[in-house]
C-alpha cells in the first residue's frame, strides 16, 4: 500500500480520505481534517467494506483512514484493501480489538498505524503527522546520497560451511564499523537463519513480497524490514515447509532494486539453488563472497560456482572465504585447494566452536561476540575487501591465466586420485 512519495502522482490524487463506522468517529475526524486543510466531506461512512468498494473504482488518496470496527477478520480485510490501493497510499487504521499480535500483523501488512478506539484528537493529530513525514520521503533513504550502495552476495559452496554466519557477520560489520545503513536479505525462504542469528522474529514481509510482487515498493521495504539496530535491518522468512513459494523470481529482483535504493549496503544470503533457478539475481551484485571449506566436495563445487560466477556475474569481485578452518591436517591442504580453483583463498576464518556457541546463545552475529578474538581479524579483512571499489582485476590477480573449467576439474581429479596415505602426507 505504501510507497515512496512521488510529487507528480500526489498532485493527481486527494490528500486525504476516511471511511468510518460511526458518527462519533466522523465527528472527531472532521475538525482535525480541517486543521490540515483537508475537506471534511472526505470523511465517509461505511468502514473498510466501503473503502474497498470505493477505491476499486477510484484513485487512492495520499493518506487513507479506515475503521475496522465492523470487520470480522481485520488482517484479511486489510490485505483485500491492499489489492485496490495504489502505491503511495499511507494507511491509518482504527478498531476496537486490543491485541498486540493484531497490531504487529497489521503493521507488517503495510499499514502506517493502528489506533485503538476510543482515541483522542491528539492521538489522531500525531498519527497524521507521522503519515505526512512518511510521504515526504522514506526515512531509510536519508543518507543514501552520501555513500553508494554496495551489494554483496554470500554463497556457500556446500551446506554447513557457514555462509549464513558469514553473511550476518558481514552485514553487522558493514553497519557497525563502516557506518552504513545495511540490509541483510536472507533468500532461504523456508529455512533461513538471518533473523534467528540476530534474535529477531522474521515477520511476514518476505513471504508477502513473494506472494504479491506488485506490493513491493520503497515504503513496503521500510515496513517489511525488521530492525536489528540503528544501522542494520533484516528481511528473512520462516515459511511453512508444506507451502511452496512458486514465483518467477521477479519478486526477488524487485526486492534487490528497492533495497539498493533504500540502503547504503546490502548483504544477500544467497542459497545455491537460487543460482540455478534465478541466475538474474547476480546481475547487479558488486561482490560475490564464496564460502568454502577444505574438503574434496567443497573443492569440486567451488570450481563449479566460481566458473558459473565468471559467466553470469562478470562484473562482480569474487572473494573466497575459507570458514571454520581447524588447526591440524585438513582433508585437502590449502595449497592443493588453491591449485585446484586456480586462485588464492582471500580470507581464512579459524574454527572456534566456543565463540560460535556463545554467539548462538546470545542471539548475536559472530562478529559482534568476537570483537577482539582470533576470528575478529579475518572478519575485518573480509569487510575491507567487500568495500573495496576496485574493478575486480586486483581480486583476480592471483588466478591463473588459463582458467578453463576443464583444467580446474583436472586439478580436482588429481586430488581425488591421491592414495589415502599420500593425501594424509600432503595434509
Amino acid at each position: 500500500m505504501n510507497a515512496p512519495f512521488n510529487a507528480r502522482a500526489a498532485a493527481l490524487r486527494d490528500p486525504f480520505t476516511a471511511f468510518v463506522c460511526d458518527e462519533a468517529t466522523a465527528d472527531l475526524l472532521r475538525p482535525v481534517a480541517v486543521e490540515h486543510g483537508w475537506s471534511p466531506e472526505k470523511v465517509n461512512k461505511g468502514g473498510l467494506r466501503n473503502a474497498v468498494q470505493t477505491l476499486s473504482v477510484s484513485a487512492s488518496p495520499s493518506i487513507l483512514f479506515v475503521d475496522l470496527s465492523e470487520s470480522g477478520d481485520p488482517l484479511n480485510d486489510i490485505n483485500a484493501l491492499a489489492e485496490v490501493c495504489e502505491p503511495g497510499t499511507v494507511v491509518i487504521a482504527a478498531g476496537q480489538v486490543n491485541d498486540v499480535r493484531l497490531y504487529r500483523d497489521l503493521v507488517a501488512s503495510g499499514i502506517q498505524d493502528y489506533l485503538l478506539k476510543p482515541f483522542t484528537a491528539d492521538q489522531l493529530r500525531d498519527a497524521f503527522a507521522n503519515a505526512q513525514l512518511t510521504i515526504s520521503g522514506p526515512r531509510l533513504n536519508e543518507a543514501v546520497s552520501e555513500k553508494p550502495n554496495v551489494m554483496a552476495a554470500v554463497i556457500g559452496v556446500r551446506g554447513g560451511v557457514g555462509a549464513s554466519t558469514v553473511a550476518s557477520s558481514l552485514a553487522w560489520l558493514m553497519g557497525e564499523k563502516a557506518a552504513r545503513s545495511t540490509a541483510l536479505l536472507d533468500l532461504d525462504i523456508h529455512f533461513g537463519t538471518g533473523a534467528l542469528a540476530l534474535d529477531l522474529e522474521p515477520g511476514r514481509g518476505l513471504t508477502d513480497a513473494i506472494e504479491n510482487p506488485s506490493r513491493i515498493d520503497g515504503l513496503f521495504i521500510e515496513r517489511a524490514m525488521v530492525r536489528a539496530n540503528d544501522r542494520l535491518c533484516v528481511l528473512s522468512a520462516e515459511a511453512p515447509i508444506n507451502q511452496q513459494m512458486l514465483n518467477d523470481g521477479s519478486a526477488f529482483f524487485q526486492l534487490q532494486e528497492e533495497i539498493r535504493h533504500a540502503f547504503e549496503g546490502t548483504v544477500i544470503d544467497l542459497p545455491r539453488p537460487m543460482l540455478v533457478h534465478f541466475p538474474h539475481l547476480v546481475n547487479d551484485i558488486q561482490v560475490a563472497v564464496v564460502v568454502v571449506e577444505f574438503t574434496l566436495a567443497a573443492t569440486r563445487d567451488a570450481i563449479r560456482i566460481l566458473s558459473w560466477l565468471k559467466a553470469n556475474a562478470p562484473q562482480a569481485r569474487v572473494i573466497v572465504v575459507a570458514n571454520k578452518v581447524a588447526p591440524g591436517p585438513q582433508e585437502v591442504t590449502r595449497k592443493d585447494f588453491e591449485h585446484s580453483i586456480e586462485r588464492k583463498v582471500d580470507v581464512v576464518i579459524p574454527f572456534d566452536p566456543k565463540a560460535a556457541s556463545q554467539a548462538a546463545k546470545l542471539g548475536q552475529p559472530l562478529a559482534k561476540t568476537v570483537k577482539a578474538g582470533k576470528i575478529a581479524q579475518p572478519l575485518d579483512q573480509l569487510l575491507t575487501l567487500a568495500l573495496e571499489q576496485s574493478s575486480g582485476e586486483e581480486a583476480e590477480a592471483g588466478a591463473a591465466k588459463n582458467g578453463s573449467l576443464l583444467g580446474k576439474l583436472g586439478n580436482f581429479k588429481s586430488l581425488v586420485a591421491k592414495k589415502p596415505k599420500e593425501a594424509s602426507a600432503a595434509a
